[in-house]
């Protein structure tokens, strides 16, 4: 009976002789560091939605490099259950070094010249973004800290609701050449012959002839004084852009100045700063330039309070003081929003797009109001509309392997069928 019993006991009381002194297990055990969980044990807990994403480094100790694997595994799966993009494109993204040779020659007559280096750029993620029924991963690269965190809050928010339903508006890159005329009468005459409503299809056809993509859409022509700037608007697939209409704008102007009513006439530049590009203009935000795309969310009562600590009908007040009238008090230019900029520039730093194309990108107009509820509570109904975001899925720096990869996370990689949809769906 007593042995029975202290077979019993031995589980809880085991004892271990240390230098003459007897040290319970218990007591070893808590002074024994706990083993860190495995990548599995943490790769359950994020799907299981038991931890967040961002809680990686922390529950690691601060191991940071370890938190990158294990993310990018999660990543990988969500991706996978989402449906959206190549899951494994982001185990494309460099996590330590980059492939010197294929680097090199990848930006080598393309990208860069006098090349010395790169410069190392963080890459973060967004999820679940809500767009249009799809569950997207986004990637943002930058250097500032919060923006990824604060982004992810406005994502969780907007997922409590419906999501984000976007439309295209419009889609036309432009090119305005200047062109000096002899005199005011031949200006106004150059700029009737070009807006002539039967123009256009001959205008096309010689456009057309320049590309296999590019499509000529319309033209518009301002004066100042003798000079002439005249305004291409274009179709460019899924390219940019830039380049395919400065060709085909040039081969257009080229003929027309031959016409014998405009002899005389010179073109002294195929950018005209009438277009606008990489500069502030009114004419990018009444007009537009590359797609013109428009964004709505609602977002439940609930979710502004727990997820973005704020009250709804302060938040609609705050925009109109801050977002439409201290912008306009500034005398801005597409500024009525908070900070479009920072995000329009993280997505062209992963995806390959220009940068200094964010100028006009950005240009955004964020309109709030406060829908009230039955229950005598209020959400919140948020959209963003922005005439002018330049940006492209072939071409410039989207073939670059990390910038490849960004866009291979986003399903929207390379040249689409029909062309068109993929740098839409970038734009979006």
């Amino acid at each position: 009976m007593l042995r029975s019993s202290l077979r019993l006991l031995q589980p809880f009381a085991r004892t271990t002789r240390v230098h003459g002194l007897h040290t319970s297990a218990a007591a070893r055990s808590a002074a024994e560091p706990l083993s860190p969980p495995s990548d599995a044990e943490l790769l359950d807990r994020l799907l299981s939605g038991s931890m967040s994403q961002h809680r990686l480094e922390a529950e690691l100790g601060g191991d940071a490099e370890r938190a990158v694997r294990v993310r990018r595994l999660y990543v990988e799966a969500v991706s996978a259950q989402d449906g959206v993009g190549d899951p494994a494109a982001v185990l494309s993204l460099p996590v330590e070094e980059v492939d010197g040779p294929e680097f090199y020659s990848s930006v080598l007559g393309t990208n860069c010249e006098n090349v010395v280096g790169f410069v190392p750029l963080p890459v973060g993620v967004i999820r679940p973004l809500l767009l249009d029924g799809r569950r997207l991963t986004v990637p943002l690269a930058t250097t500032e800290g919060a923006l990824i965190a604060s982004t992810n809050r406005g994502a969780r928010a907007i997922a409590a609701g419906e999501g984000v339903r976007t439309e295209l508006l419009g889609d036309g890159m432009t090119r305005a050449p200047v062109v000096e005329c002899v005199d005011l009468r031949q200006a106004a005459a150059l700029k009737r012959w070009f807006e002539a409503p039967d123009r256009l299809p001959e205008l096309q056809r010689t456009f057309s002839a320049t590309s296999r993509f590019g499509q000529l859409l319309g033209v518009k022509v301002a004066l100042a004084g003798r000079h002439a700037f005249v305004r291409f608007r274009c179709a460019t697939g899924d390219a940019m852009g830039m380049n395919m209409v400065g060709k085909g704008v040039n081969t257009v102007l080229a003929e027309a100045l031959e016409t014998p009513a405009l002899e005389g006439a010179e073109l002294i530049g195929l950018s005209g700063n009438y277009c606008t590009d990489k500069k502030p203009a009114a004419v990018n935000w009444i007009e537009g330039r590359g797609k013109h795309v428009a964004a709505e969310a609602v977002i439940p009562a609930k979710a502004v309070r727990e997820v973005l600590k704020a009250e709804p009908l302060r938040i609609a007040r705050l925009n109109v003081a801050k977002n439409l009238l201290g912008s306009a008090l500034a005398g801005s230019i597409g500024g009525f929003n908070a900070h479009a900029s920072n995000l329009v520039t993280a997505v062209f730093l992963a995806c390959g797009q220009d940068p200094a194309q964010n100028v006009e990108s950005s240009q955004c107009i964020t309109t709030i109001e406060a829908v009230p509820t039955p229950d005598g509570d209020h959400d919140l109904r948020i959209a963003c509309t922005m005439p002018s975001v330049e940006c492209g899925t072939v071409g410039g720096g989207t073939a670059l392997p990390a910038q490849a990869a960004c866009l291979r996370m986003l399903g929207v990689a390379g040249a689409a069928d029909p062309p068109g949809e993929n740098a839409a769906q970038l734009a979006r």
